[in-house]
């Protein structure tokens, strides 16, 4: 790490903390996840620690294979850090309206939009609409992908421009995990260390502002802003939430005492080194005015939305329970042979959890798992 980087760490959240922060840096990374509460209720992995700021989060004493275990392809968690659930905490002080509508505005690969859908459904049942978008084509499909795993039907998928959302107000809340330099993932990402410069960070927050001034027209007068990066410096940070106070229009909210989140001017940063997880910076901003009198229709039909989380859902398949060894087989993409299931299309499913689709014709049955998520590392079987 530069010495431009230790200064600018040191000047955003004071030289103990930077301390403190460098020094974690060079440890191991934590593993973590968060459970969907529609499909599982316990943690799966003995001695794991709850997290506090996440009421379906668990910190793991250790990284299992997440690739040979059949819950996490059925969608029962998703492997997330727990320094990436405190937006979701954040949010959930605003989920206060039946029927609320809500834009994850830059969401692949969708854990914050998974985190949004436990919370809402939770609160709501399906008296909610949550957009989920990425404009990068190409990290789309893994959006959309983990968003049918998980498998809420009341979320949308989308890949627009955030000016898409433009011209009038629509949305309760907007989510903004804008991109950024990346200076909380250092400790994951090697790559964020050889690409940060001052440069960078300059260009990431004007980006943000750009970001955010295109789709400030999409949220309702009165509407929720939770803005959040994966970096420590100001710039990016209290910096940016000040314009967006100023220039856009908005009250920032106080945020509530937490400890070991650090405050800031306007909002608060995970560090690691005082938690487990990586670097997370959340704000929380209200939208001058008010949205009395103002009539919206359903984002999910306006934006022509894909429904990914509706894939399968409830269509009436005949559940078939396999064990372990057969269910890595058919996420392998294997011929499988079950002469006790019915004949035709059926759902195969493991603890009960669907994982998907084939047809069985008797004598062998054809595997119809998706090839684009097919365990591509050799399984070995006992």
């Amino acid at each position: 790490m530069t010495e431009e980087f230790k200064r600018l760490l040191a000047e955003s959240i004071g030289a103990e903390l930077a301390a403190k922060v460098l020094e974690a840096l060079g440890g191991e990374p934590s593993v973590s996840i968060r459970l969907n509460p529609e499909k599982l209720k316990d943690c799966p992995f003995p001695e794991a620690e709850k997290v506090r700021w996440s009421p379906y989060g668990y910190l793991l004493k250790e990284r299992p294979s997440f690739t040979l275990d059949p819950l996490f392809h059925a969608g029962c968690y998703y492997v997330q850090d727990t320094s990436a659930m405190f937006p979701g905490h954040v949010a959930r002080r605003f989920m206060d309206t039946p029927g609320m509508t809500v834009l994850d505005l830059c969401a692949a690969p969708g854990g914050k939009t998974t985190d949004l859908a436990a919370s809402l459904r939770e609160r709501f049942g399906d008296n909610f609409t949550l957009l989920s978008n990425e404009v990068m084509k190409a990290r789309f499909g893994t959006l959309k992908s983990n968003i049918e795993t998980w498998g809420d039907p009341r979320v949308g998928a989308v890949s627009r421009d955030p000016s898409a959302f433009g011209g009038s107000p629509i949305f309760d809340m907007i989510v903004a995990d804008v991109p950024c330099s990346g200076e909380g993932m250092f400790r994951k990402d090697p790559k964020a260390v050889e690409d940060w410069s001052l440069q960078t960070v300059e260009f990431c927050a004007s980006r943000s502002r750009r970001i955010l001034a295109d789709v400030w027209p999409a949220l309702k007068p009165g509407g929720i802003l939770i803005y959040s990066t994966c970096t420590f410096n100001h710039f990016e940070n209290d910096d940016t939430v000040e314009w967006i106070s100023k220039e856009l229009g908005a009250e920032t909210i106080p945020p509530e005492d937490f400890p070991p989140a650090v405050r800031t001017r306007f909002g608060q940063l995970m560090l690691p080194g005082l938690v487990p997880g990586e670097g997370q910076y959340v704000a929380a901003l209200r939208k001058h005015g008010s949205s009395d009198g103002v009539r919206t229709g359903d984002p999910l039909k306006i934006f022509r939305a894909e429904m990914p989380g509706q894939a399968g859902h409830e269509d009436g398949l005949p559940h078939v329970n396999v064990d372990r060894k057969t269910a890595l087989r058919y996420l392998h993409g294997d011929a499988l042979r079950l002469e006790d299931a019915p004949i035709g299309l059926i759902k195969i499913c493991y603890e009960g959890h669907p994982l998907g689709d084939a047809k069985n014709l008797g004598t062998r049955c054809n595997n119809l798992y998706p090839k684009a998520k097919r365990i591509r590392m050799q399984v070995i079987l006992d």
